[in-house]
Parts: structure tokens; C-alpha cells; sequence
């Protein structure tokens, strides 16, 4: 007995799974149970009204138009809203109730409410209802955050990010793509700032990220950005540009090189002195000309040694250049690393204000033996 009600309870799991499944992937199908569902409940509320108007008045049956609006695509929300509107008048009217002051507030309520869903729903562009469109949105989030997972680097090295989007929506156009080679010897990572900030930047920075990732580690640095400044010169947009910082790090050796993009310059921590430099590394924006101007600059990280990697959102303000946004960050950078290299990049990122901007920060170090 307990087998056969255990068997029954998995049938009615899996298919309700199954609808809920389909009701995600927005098939013509998946709305049509969806609305047959919906029609049967305005059913069984208008038999409930006819009955005892009291029991469900006029009002109930906003509840079928808002889960309508969440649920269903345009043409079918047409036609629940219709139905449900007919279904509550009529039953109105047979119960053969006085239209006071009330009531007929109710019906105003009913056709504003009708002329609004269907209007919201109808400027809907990506042709999903509200709750699948966050969804999509929630998924495509989730996939520019876990492209910007640092794989799991060797002992006495560290990488770590942090990240404040502008207007505290969990949308950026900043993104970081990284790879290391399958014999776990060199890690390539490429920081990247989309222009525009939020929402608005996050559908092209989702888009070259993807083109970033197929291309990170199959060819050199300076093909690489190479590549990429043609992708986005085929976009044809003039809005479709970015900056980027890339860096290649022999993680047996310490040795490393930095191409920027016109990108705000790395900084360097050296354990020695307790200071972190200015890189060298320069070179033209991405998307701006057919061939773009990049320096490489090398170096070497022993132990305690970091670079440290930003968008220009850290340390560009309306009230402060370039130079004195990276003489702040320098400071900030230093009072951080007295913590130690791991959790840095967080303790930087507290400091900058939110704003109109994304603002990123990286670091990649070595660690001391008293850090690992």
C-alpha cells in the first residue's frame, strides 16, 4: 500500500514538474493548459457568484486577471481578461443587486485594471509573460556571474574579484572572462568594461563575453584583443565599444604580462616596499579602429607580490580625474592589503561609492607561507 501511494505521489511530482517545465520554455501548449486552467477557475467563481454574490463578489475575480498578467502570454491574457470581465459583469447583474456607489466603483476598478494588464502586457518586447521575462533575466545574470569564476588556482596563489553595479541592480557591464591551461601552468584573464553601466550594458557585455570566452586561450594575448576589437566592430553601432585589461601569468615562474585596452592602468603590489606602482601597459580602446594600439608590459611576482586590476568606476568621479582616482585607489589598495591578500578586493569595493557607474575590482597574488 505504502508502495503504491509512494508511486502515485512520484507520478503527480513528475507531472507537475512536467507542466511547470513546459510552462517555462513559453510553448504554445504550455499556454494553452495554462489558460484552460485559469478559464475553469472564472468557472467556478462565476457558479460561486450566481449562487451567493456575497461569497464572491465582483472583486474576486482580480485575482484571475493578475495571475493571468503573470502567467500568460499576450493573446491568451486577451482572452482570460475578456471572459473574466464578462463573468464578473454577469454575474452582477444576476444577482439582481441595486448598482450602488460601490459597485459601480468596482466596475470602473475592473476596467481600468483590464485596459492597463493588457496594455503593459502588450509592450512586453521579449513576448514572455512578466514572470517568465524575470526568469530569463535571472538566468542570463546568473550566466555572466558564473563566467566570471576564476578556476581553481595551484597553492600560493590567490585570485579574487569584487563587484558593485551601478544603481544597485544585479546587472553590469563590466565582466571577466579567465582560463587556465589544462596543465594548470598558465592562467589568462581578460577584465573587461563595457560602455554604458547596469542594465543597459549588460545585454552587450553578456554578448561579448560569450565571443571572449570561445577565444580566451586559443589564441596569444594580442590576438586575442585583436579578435575581439573586430567583434565589436562588426556589431555597426556606435555605442558598441569597450575596454579591457588582459593578463597572462606563468604561475610556476611568477612571470607575467599585461596588455590594457584603454583600460585604467594595473597596479602592482610589491611585499618588499608595501607600495603598490603604476603599470606600464597602454593601448587604444576596443571597437573605436580597425587596428588598435597595444603595449605589452612584463614583470615578475615573487611571494607577497599581487596586481591588482579595475574598471575606470572605481576611480573616475565628476569631481575627480583619472590621476587622482588611482592616487585614492593607491591608498585605499594599501590599507586594504594590511589584511592580508585574501579578502582584499572586498575591502576595496566597500570603499567606493555606489554611483551611476559598475565598478570592478581583481586581484591576483602570490601568497606568503603565512597566508596559505
Amino acid at each position: 500500500m505504502r508502495g503504491q501511494r509512494g508511486t502515485f505521489t512520484d507520478r503527480v511530482s513528475r507531472y507537475a514538474q512536467e507542466r511547470v517545465l513546459g510552462w517555462r520554455s513559453g510553448s504554445q501548449q504550455s499556454q494553452l493548459l495554462v489558460l484552460a486552467a485559469l478559464l475553469v477557475g472564472v468557472a467556478v467563481s462565476f457558479v460561486v457568484s450566481v449562487t451567493d454574490y456575497e461569497i464572491m463578489p465582483l472583486t474576486t475575480y482580480f485575482v484571475w486577471l493578475l495571475l493571468g498578467m503573470v502567467l500568460l502570454r499576450f493573446r491568451p491574457l486577451v482572452v482570460l481578461t475578456l471572459t473574466a470581465s464578462a463573468a464578473a459583469v454577469a454575474a452582477l447583474l444576476v444577482s439582481e443587486m441595486s448598482l450602488n456607489g460601490a459597485r459601480v466603483s468596482a466596475l470602473v476598478s475592473l476596467a481600468v485594471s483590464v485596459a492597463i494588464i493588457l496594455f503593459q502586457s502588450s509592450r512586453q518586447r521579449s513576448g514572455l509573460p512578466a514572470a517568465l521575462g524575470e526568469a530569463m533575466l535571472a538566468d542570463l545574470r546568473d550566466l555572466q556571474q558564473a563566467q566570471a569564476t576564476v578556476p581553481e588556482l595551484p597553492a600560493g596563489w590567490l585570485s579574487q574579484s569584487a563587484m558593485r553595479t551601478a544603481h544597485g541592480v544585479g546587472y553590469a557591464g563590466d565582466f571577466l572572462v579567465a582560463e587556465l591551461s589544462p596543465d594548470g601552468r598558465r592562467l589568462e584573464m581578460v577584465l573587461v568594461d563595457v560602455i554604458g553601466s547596469g542594465v543597459k550594458a549588460s545585454p552587450r557585455a553578456l554578448q561579448f563575453a560569450g565571443a571572449l570566452g570561445g577565444l580566451i586561450g586559443a589564441l596569444p594575448p594580442r590576438e586575442l584583443l585583436a579578435a575581439a576589437n573586430d567583434f565589436l566592430l562588426r556589431q555597426n553601432s556606435d555605442e558598441t565599444f569597450a575596454t579591457a585589461v588582459h593578463v597572462l601569468v606563468d604561475l610556476p615562474t611568477g612571470e607575467y604580462g599585461i596588455f590594457s585596452a584603454g583600460h585604467p592602468p594595473a597596479l602592482r603590489w610589491d611585499a618588499g616596499d608595501r607600495e603598490w606602482s603604476v603599470d606600464n601597459a597602454r593601448g587604444t580602446a576596443l571597437g573605436i579602429a580597425p587596428d588598435p594600439e597595444l603595449h605589452l608590459s612584463a614583470g615578475l611576482l615573487g611571494p607577497g607580490d599581487a596586481l591588482l586590476f579595475y574598471t575606470d568606476g572605481v576611480v573616475e568621479s565628476r569631481h575627480a580625474d583619472l590621476d587622482t582616482g588611482i592616487d585614492w585607489l593607491r591608498g585605499v589598495a594599501r590599507k586594504a592589503m594590511a589584511g592580508g591578500l585574501d579578502g582584499a578586493a572586498r575591502r576595496i569595493v566597500r570603499q567606493v561609492d555606489r554611483g551611476d557607474d559598475d565598478r570592478a575590482v581583481l586581484v591576483l597574488g602570490r601568497t606568503l607561507a603565512t597566508d596559505a
